[in-house]
C-alpha cells in the first residue's frame, strides 16, 4: 500500500489530478494486469473435421509480434497497463511511448514490472520531447507488427495513415463527445450523482467525460439547478492539498481552449449558472466547474470535445429528439442514459451510435469489459475477452489424415 501511495503522489505531481483520483487509477490499472493474467490461460483455438470428412481443420491463435503502444497523459498508469497487460498475456514484446507530459509515471510502471519479473527486452519505454521523430521510425521498422494508440482523432488519423504503408494491425481509441441523456422518469438523485462522476472525473479531461447533457424538458430546470449546486461546491486546488476535488487542467493552452468554448456559448446566448470564468493571469491552469443552460445548437461547446469541467445542458421533448441530438456528432465512444423505464432503456441504448453505453451509471470503464468506440472515436477494443484478441493472429492448419 505504501508503494501505491508513492505512485499516486508521483502521478499527481506530474499531471495534477487529486491524489485520491491517482490512488483510484492505480487500483484500476492493476486490475488490467490481474484480468489479463487470467486471460493468458484462455487463449484457445478449435479442432474440427472437414466437411468432406477427409481432413482436419485446426485453428490456433498466436502473438501478433512486436507492438508499439502510445499512451496519453490523462491516465498514464491505467492506459499503460490497459495495453501492456494484453500484450504480455498474448506473448508480444513492446515499445511503450508515453506522452511527453507524463513520462515519469510510465517509467515507474516499467520499473515495477521489471521488479515483478518481466524479462528484459519485453517492455521498452522510449521517452522523447517530440513524438514524430521517435514514432515514425518505429512504425516503419520491419519488425513492428502492431500499433495501439490512445489520443486525439486528429493524431490517430495521421498514425493510421503511417501504419497503412506496412498494413500493421492497428487499434485506435480516439476522441469523444459523449451525450448524457436524462429522461423525465429518471431518479434525479442518481442522475445528478452519475453526471458529476461522468463529467468531473479527472477535471473533465477524459475521452469518456460527459460532454453535453440532454435533459427532458419537464426536469431540465431542476436537473440544472442541482448540477450547479454540486459543481459549485467542489473544492478547487492543487492535487496534493487535502479535500481537493478539482485540480488544474494540464496546460495553459487547454485552460484557454475551455475558456474560449464557454465564451463562444455565452456570446451566442447561453446562461452561466455557476463558474464560467477564469483569471488567465493567475498562477496555475485552473478553470472553475461550470454549468451552462440555454445553449444554442450552433455553439461550439456542443460540437467539440471540451476536455474540461464544463456542463452544457440542453432540453429535449421526445425520445426521438433525444436520440437524434445524441447521435448528432462525428464521434461515437460512449453515451450515458438515465431512465427507470426498461423498454425505453433498451430502445434508446440500441439506437445510440456509440461503442459503449452507461445505463443509470456515470462510469463505464472496467477491465472485464471491451472499451472502445465507433465512427471517428476509433476501432478495436481494450479490456474484456475482446482485448487480448487485438494482440493475436489467427492461424489455420489444414491436416490430411489419410484414409
Amino acid at each position: 500500500m505504501e508503494r501505491a501511495d508513492e505512485l499516486a503522489l508521483l502521478m499527481t505531481l506530474e499531471m495534477g489530478k487529486p491524489v485520491a483520483e491517482s490512488r483510484a487509477e492505480i487500483v484500476y490499472g492493476a486490475e488490467f494486469l490481474r484480468w489479463f493474467s487470467e486471460e493468458a490461460v484462455r487463449i484457445d483455438g478449435r479442432y474440427t473435421v472437414a466437411p468432406s470428412g477427409k481432413g482436419r481443420l485446426l485453428v490456433m491463435r498466436q502473438p501478433v509480434g512486436p507492438c508499439l503502444l502510445i499512451t496519453p497523459w490523462n491516465f498514464p498508469m491505467a492506459m499503460g497497463t490497459r495495453k501492456i497487460g494484453p500484450a504480455v498475456a498474448a506473448g508480444c514484446t513492446m515499445v511503450l511511448k508515453p506522452a511527453q507530459l507524463t513520462p515519469l509515471s510510465s517509467l515507474a510502471l516499467a520499473s515495477i514490472l521489471t521488479e515483478a519479473g518481466l524479462p528484459p527486452g519485453v517492455l521498452n519505454v522510449v521517452t522523447s520531447s517530440k513524438a514524430g521523430p521517435t514514432i515514425g521510425p518505429i512504425i516503419a521498422d520491419p519488425r513492428t507488427r502492431k500499433l495501439s494508440f490512445t489520443g486525439s482523432t486528429e493524431v490517430g488519423k495521421q498514425l493510421a495513415a503511417q501504419a497503412s504503408d506496412k498494413l500493421l494491425r492497428v487499434s485506435m481509441e480516439l476522441g469523444g463527445n459523449a451525450p448524457f441523456i436524462v429522461f423525465d422518469d429518471a431518479d434525479l438523485d442518481a442522475a445528478v450523482e452519475g453526471a458529476v462522476i461522468a463529467k468531473m472525473r479527472n477535471t473533465g479531461e477524459a475521452c469518456t467525460a460527459a460532454n453535453r447533457f440532454h435533459v427532458q424538458e419537464s426536469v431540465a430546470e431542476e436537473f440544472a439547478a442541482r448540477m450547479a449546486d454540486r459543481l459549485g461546491a467542489m473544492k478547487i486546488g492543487r492535487g496534493t492539498d487535502p479535500g481537493v476535488e478539482i485540480g488544474p487542467l494540464i496546460s495553459r493552452s487547454q485552460r484557454d481552449q475551455v475558456s474560449e468554448l464557454v465564451d463562444d456559448a455565452v456570446g451566442r446566448g447561453a446562461n452561466v449558472m455557476v463558474g464560467g470564468h477564469s483569471d488567465r493571469e493567475a498562477a496555475g491552469y485552473f478553470y472553475p466547474p461550470t454549468v451552462l443552460t440555454g445553449v444554442p445548437q450552433e455553439a461550439r461547446v456542443l460540437r467539440e470535445e471540451i476536455f474540461g469541467p464544463v456542463a452544457p445542458i440542453v432540453p429535449f421533448g421526445s425520445d426521438d429528439e433525444a436520440i437524434a441530438a445524441a447521435n448528432d456528432t462525428e464521434y461515437g465512444l460512449v453515451a450515458y442514459l438515465f431512465t427507470t423505464n426498461l423498454g425505453r432503456a433498451f430502445r434508446v441504448s440500441e439506437a445510440l451510435e456509440t461503442g459503449m453505453v452507461g445505463l443509470n451509471q456515470g462510469l463505464v470503464s472496467n477491465p472485464a469489459a471491451p472499451f472502445g468506440g465507433v465512427k471517428q472515436s476509433g476501432y478495436g477494443r481494450e479490456g474484456g475477452r475482446e482485448g487480448i484478441s487485438e494482440y493475436l493472429n489467427v492461424k489455420y492448419l489444414a491436416m490430411n489424415v489419410g484414409g
